[in-house]
C-alpha cells in the first residue's frame, strides 16, 4: 500500500499543454517486483524509497513509473543525491522513449515524424527519409534475420496484422472468437522477403519494394530502444540503475553503498505463482517472451502473439523463455527467435553464445537452465 507523501509540479508539460504532476510515495514494501498488470496512471509517477537520512555524498534509492509509451509501464529504479536529481533522470529517459515510441510505431502518426507506419504506407510507392535511429533499428533487425535463419523477422508485417485482427476481434467478442484461414496467412506470406526492404545509408531512406509488405518491429524495437536510451542515461551521469519497459529490463551499475547486484524475479507463466526464480545481475539485460503475455482463445485453445514464421501459426515448442544477456536489443530479438525453435536447437544456440543465457519453459512445465545459468542465481 503506497501512502501519499508530498505533491510536487515539475516544469514540463504534457501535449495538452498541462503541467505534468509529479507525485512522491513513500512506501509500505521493500524490493523490485516486475510489473505484471496495467496501471492506470496519468503523467510521472515517483517513489521515494530510502528516507533515511545520510551524508551528502550518499546516494539514495528512488523509483519513478510511467505508463503511456511502448502500450506498457516503464519503472526505473535507481539511486541518486537528490529526489530532484532522479526525477531529471526519469523526465530525461521518458523524453528520450517517446521519440523511440513515435518512431517504431506501426499503427499511428504523429506529426512532423516519417516512422515505421509511414514506411509501410508508402510501400511500391517510393522511399521514405527516416530518423537514422530507424535505420539502424531495419539494419541490426537485418542483421537479426540472417543470425537467425529467418526465425525473427521484422518484414513479417503482412501476416502479423492478419493475426492481430484475428485476436483484436477475438478479445472483443469471445464467442465468435476465430483463427485465420490457412489460405488467408498463405497469401500473406508471398510478401515478407527481407529482401525487399531496401535501406540506402548514405541518404536514410528506406524502401519496401513489395507494394503489400509491411514491417512489424514488435519483436525487436521495444528492447532496442531500452538499451539505447539506457545508454544514453548513463552518459548523462546516471550510473546506478535499473530500466524496465513492459518487462525488458536493462540493469547497470549497483544497489546501495554496499554495491549490491540487483535482483530481478522472473515470472512464473502460472499467473498468480510465485516467481520461477530470482537472478542477480549488473550490465545485463532480461527479456522474456511467453504464450501467456498476449493470446487469445478459440474453443478452448490459447493463441498467442509469436507467429512461427515456417507454419506462420503461433509456436508451440515452449511456453517460456527468458534470456540475460549484455545487450537489451538482442535480448528482445533472441527471446522471440529462441521462442520459435525446438528447446534442443534453441539450447544449442544459447550455449554457442558468449555471455549469454537462457531458462526455458517447455509445454509440459519443465524449466531448463542453459549451462552457465546458475551463476546468475548467486548474489
Amino acid at each position: 500500500m503506497w501512502q501519499k507523501h508530498l505533491t510536487l509540479q515539475n516544469n514540463k508539460y504534457n501535449k495538452e499543454g498541462s503541467k505534468r504532476e509529479v507525485v512522491i510515495y513513500l512506501p509500505a514494501f521493500r524490493g523490485f517486483e516486475l510489473i505484471r498488470k496495467t496501471i492506470l496512471l496519468s503523467g510521472l509517477i515517483l517513489l521515494l524509497l530510502n528516507t533515511a537520512a545520510c551524508g551528502s555524498a550518499e546516494k539514495m534509492r528512488y523509483e519513478g513509473e510511467f505508463l503511456e509509451l511502448f502500450d506498457t509501464v516503464t519503472r526505473i529504479i535507481g539511486y541518486a543525491e537528490s529526489k530532484e536529481e532522479f526525477s531529471e533522470y526519469v523526465q530525461l529517459i521518458h523524453d528520450e522513449l517517446e521519440v523511440y515510441h513515435e518512431l517504431y510505431d506501426i499503427y499511428n502518426n504523429y506529426e512532423g515524424v516519417n516512422n515505421i507506419k509511414t514506411i509501410n504506407d508508402n510501400a511500391g510507392i517510393g522511399p521514405v527519409k527516416v530518423d537514422r535511429r530507424i535505420i539502424d533499428l531495419l539494419l541490426f533487425s537485418r542483421e537479426i534475420h540472417a543470425m537467425s535463419d529467418g526465425k525473427m523477422n521484422v518484414a513479417m508485417g503482412a501476416v502479423l496484422k492478419i493475426w492481430h485482427e484475428y485476436r483484436e476481434s477475438g478479445i472483443d467478442d469471445p464467442e465468435h472468437a476465430e483463427v485465420p484461414p490457412k489460405e488467408l496467412l498463405l497469401a500473406a506470406s508471398e510478401h515478407i522477403d527481407i529482401t525487399d526492404m531496401v535501406i540506402d545509408e548514405e541518404n536514410n531512406t528506406v524502401y519496401l519494394k513489395d507494394s503489400k509488405m509491411s514491417l512489424d518491429v514488435g519483436g525487436i524495437a521495444k528492447g532496442y530502444a531500452v538499451e539505447q536510451v539506457s545508454r544514453y542515461i548513463m552518459e548523462q551521469g546516471f550510473t546506478d540503475g535499473l530500466i524496465s519497459v513492459g518487462g525488458n529490463v536493462r540493469s547497470f551499475g549497483y544497489k546501495g553503498k554496499n554495491q549490491e547486484l540487483w535482483s530481478i524475479g522472473v515470472q512464473n507463466p502460472e499467473r498468480g505463482g510465485p516467481d520461477l526464480i530470482t537472478v542477480y545481475i549488473t550490465d545485463r539485460s532480461l527479456v522474456t517472451s511467453g504464450d501467456y503475455i498476449r493470446y487469445y482463445t478459440v474453443n478452448g485453445k490459447r493463441y498467442h502473439h509469436i507467429i512461427d514464421p515456417e507454419t506462420l501459426m503461433p509456436s508451440e515448442y515452449l511456453t517460456a523463455v527468458t534470456i540475460i544477456c549484455e545487450d537489451s536489443g538482442m535480448a528482445d530479438a533472441l527471446s522471440t527467435m529462441i521462442f520459435n525453435m525446438p528447446f534442443e536447437q534453441g539450447l544449442e544456440y544459447i550455449e554457442g553464445l558468449e555471455n549469454t543465457e537462457a531458462v526455458f519453459v517447455l509445454s509440459d512445465g519443465t524449466i531448463k537452465y542453459s549451462s552457465g545459468f546458475q551463476a546468475l542465481l548467486n548474489k
